[in-house]
């Protein structure tokens, strides 16, 4: 007898579990993970749809009756299906429960209330209406009147009912006498609530000439796509090389083939400009996925998307799981964005993710970015990955000049604010000219790190690489192997007192440029600024309007904009995210720098960029002010073979959170000690316990481990044997343990 394990109804947490049914003679050649099935369930044994999760020879509990399923929901195996195996996949080498995984690829389970239009058509001939209309004028039913004129008057014979209602007093006892006579039908269409909001002002756009550069990327794009088993694709081109442009050609391509593509980009801030472009090229067939949609408007659109109304999405991340039944392409834009990498569990990140789902139902994955993660480029050099270069700007347009400005030096000027001498007198420049600028805080990594503003030393670990994140009690902490001491009141390079964290913010800076030039329109772009709805799109759509000169904010706005009247970008303190607690931090910085340089000059005016530093010497900033990513990949790809980090080895990250902080040192140790167990190797190198990067969030401690090795599959069956572990020992009930793969 064959058993299946199905889990019911995944919007109600408390059925996190599987259940066994028996799978009946006549459905076992159908039945298999992913299946959507129904079944008898509860005392009443009203049919439910469940997933089915897993297939056994075996009764997981022996002597009790156990239930058939009643039969397969044949409308929803083919995409549904495919996105349950997905989830599947996603929890074996992601680590989570399957009901974390399943709620992640089918993210909108609870259904919500339609829109409706509801119509009054008008069913006697026109001959009719008008003979009657004139015998009701002489009555007293003014509201029957109002209306069969009304319906007389309209084209087609048609209102409305809100309309009728609002403006001609109809109710529902005029709707039932017409009805009632064979007037009148009152009938109803479903409206889908739109995505984008200003989806009837987008300007068509036709298919721009490709220049040659671009033409040369799509035949070998496409030369790919014609192998028996095409690679991913990873466009490396620089920033303004038109790399959207070669994204739409090919979609055009797969649209035309019948199928559908899914476009994912890095942040919610991007998607102004980006589904603009794509709606003025592809009109209704595209849609938006983001999470400051309502729960109706994502309803909506998975519902578009799996009727086949839609053929192209562009969002985030979660646009990943666009239930399309023909997949054609999945588009990564921006591919080396952290963003990519999901945070809750499963820990999952985009791109392997897409390549299996891709895998999955035939489709092609294309890769994009100006700065390639490691871990792509690694991929590319290796041939894992197909790698098409585009290594000049659209018409051949100059990449911006950079700067570096020595912070250092400032100091020693007497300039103690956040702006350079420089950068002040290039925005006073860029704003005579009547041209934009745009100001760029890096903000990321900035929380805890300590360094010297007169020679620029920073605090970092003597074991690990990375900088040390100050802590209550002058404590400085590493968060990867729990090294410890204390902060230095001077500077233990050159005995200078100013050592310390950085403290300047967005609005600091909004206030120094308010200052310096009154005259200018100034925009701020950051958390407080984005917080409601269509806030990214209305500030993004004004700086666009030319309603004002310096655009300042955080990362969300050097990511994917073109502004072709942006001739100056300004990096301000570029060393926040370069002395990031993070073996990626030299990676983050010149990404983040390369992208924001690449803001200037997109139009036709030339552009500059100035990058202000306390570390002006280092690799990541030099290579970044150069634009030149080969360079920069040789250096990186150095250290991380020396230290084994990732694309060099495979690392998992084994997370603990609890609010007793004893039992969750005692339970992290305990996990070192079973790893040691399951794989004694010396190959296999374990780091920690040591406290996470904020060690604890509303009084729930954290603890990280850290195990290092060649062998991705071999990090997998440790992780498979420790959840095991955990499951069968009592001790770990009160603590929570996520896996992370990188």
């Amino acid at each position: 007898m064959t058993y299946a394990d199905i889990i019911v109804d995944i919007s109600h947490e408390k059925l996190d579990k599987s259940f066994q049914y028996v799978v009946p003679e006549n459905l076992k050649e159908e039945i298999q993970v992913g299946v959507v099935v129904s079944i008898p369930f509860g005392r009443g044994n009203q049919l439910r749809k469940g997933y089915v999760v897993g297939i056994s020879g075996e009764p997981k509990v022996k002597g009790i009756q156990i239930k058939s399923i009643a039969g397969i929901q044949n409308d929803q195996e083919t995409t549904e299906s495919r996105l349950i195996a997905l989830a599947g996949w996603m929890r074996e080498h992601y680590g989570s429960t399957m009901i974390q995984a399943l709620k992640t690829v089918l993210p909108i389970q609870k259904k919500v209330k339609a829109q409706e239009k509801r119509w009054i058509t008008l069913l006697i001939p026109r001959e009719d209406g008008e003979k009657l209309l004139e015998e009701m004028k002489n009555t007293r039913f003014k509201a029957r009147t109002r209306l069969l004129e009304a319906l007389l008057l309209a084209e087609d014979g048609k209102l409305e009912t809100a309309l009728a209602g609002k403006e001609l007093g109809t109710n529902a006892s005029v709707l039932h006498y017409f009805q009632e006579k064979g007037i009148v039908s009152v009938d109803s269409d479903e409206v889908y609530r739109s995505a984008i909001a200003d989806a009837a002002s987008i300007p068509h756009i036709e298919p721009a000439g490709l220049s040659q550069p671009q033409k040369q990327a799509v035949e070998q794009i496409l030369a790919e796509w014609e192998k028996p088993e095409p690679r991913p694709v990873l466009i490396h081109g620089v920033t303004g090389s038109g790399k959207t442009e070669v994204y739409m050609e090919l979609i055009d391509r797969v649209l035309k083939e019948g199928r559908q593509a899914i476009v994912l980009i890095p942040e919610i801030a991007l998607t102004y400009q980006t589904v603009r472009r794509f709606y003025g090229r592809f009109g209704d067939k595209v849609s938006v996925i983001n999470s400051r949609l309502s729960q109706g408007e994502r309803y909506d659109q998975f519902k578009r998307a799996k009727q086949g109304k839609l053929q192209v999405m562009v969002g985030p991340r979660s646009a990943l799981f666009t239930p399309f039944g023909n997949l054609g392409l999945i588009v990564i834009d921006e591919e080396h964005e952290s963003s990519y990498k999901s945070e809750n569990s499963p820990r999952y990140h985009a791109r392997e993710t897409a390549i299996h789902r891709a895998e999955m139902e035939g489709a092609r994955v294309l890769l994009g970015s100006a700065t390639p993660s490691m871990e792509a480029y690694y991929r590319a050099k290796e041939g894992e990955y197909a790698l098409v270069k585009l290594a000049a700007r659209f018409e051949e347009r100059p990449l911006p000049k950079v700067s570096i400005i020595d912070m250092r030096e400032q100091l020693k000027k007497g300039n103690r604010l956040a702006l350079s001498l420089e950068l002040r007198e290039d925005l006073g420049k860029c704003l005579e000219k009547g041209e934009q600028a745009m100001l760029f805080l890096n903000r990321r990594g900035y929380a805890g790190f300590v360094s010297c503003r007169s020679c620029g030393h920073v605090m970092k670990c003597p074991h690990c690489d990375v900088s040390l994140s100050e802590h209550n009690g002058r404590k400085l902490i590493c968060h990867y192997c729990g090294y410890e001491t204390v902060k230095p009141d001077k500077c233990p390079v050159c005995s200078s007192p100013y050592i310390g964290g950085f403290k300047a913010g967005t609005q600091q800076i909004q206030q120094i440029v308010e200052n310096e030039f009154p005259g200018a329109g100034v925009l701020r772009m950051d958390y407080d600024t984005t917080r409601a709805k269509g806030s990214y799109e209305k500030i993004l759509a004004a700086f666009s309007r030319h309603e004002a000169d310096v655009l300042i904010g955080t990362q969300m706005i050097v990511k994917g904009h073109d502004f072709p009247d942006v001739t100056l970008v300004g990096v301000i303190a570029a060393d926040l995210s370069l002395n990031a607690d993070d073996y990626r931090s030299g990676e983050r910085t010149f990404q983040l720098l390369t992208q924001a340089v690449g803001r200037s000059g997109r139009g036709k005016k030339e552009g500059h960029a100035l990058i202000q530093t306390y570390s002006p010497d280092h690799y990541s900033i030099q290579t970044a002010a150069k634009q030149d990513y080969e360079e920069f990949y040789e250096e990186e790809m150095g250290y991380r073979l020396l230290m084994d980090y990732p694309p060099a080895a495979h690392m998992m990250a084994v997370l603990g959170s609890s609010e007793d902080e004893k039992l969750l040192e005692t339970a992290m140790h305990y996990l070192a000690l079973f790893t040691g167990k399951v794989y004694p190797g010396k190959d296999l190198h374990v780091i920690g316990p040591a406290p996470a990067s904020v060690g604890k969030v509303k009084d729930v401690y954290r603890r990280v481990l850290y195990l290092k090795h060649e062998n991705y599959e071999l990090l997998v069956r440790i992780k498979d044997r420790l959840e095991k572990y955990i499951e069968i020992n009592s001790g770990f009930r009160k603590v929570y343990i996520q896996f992370d793969f990188s």
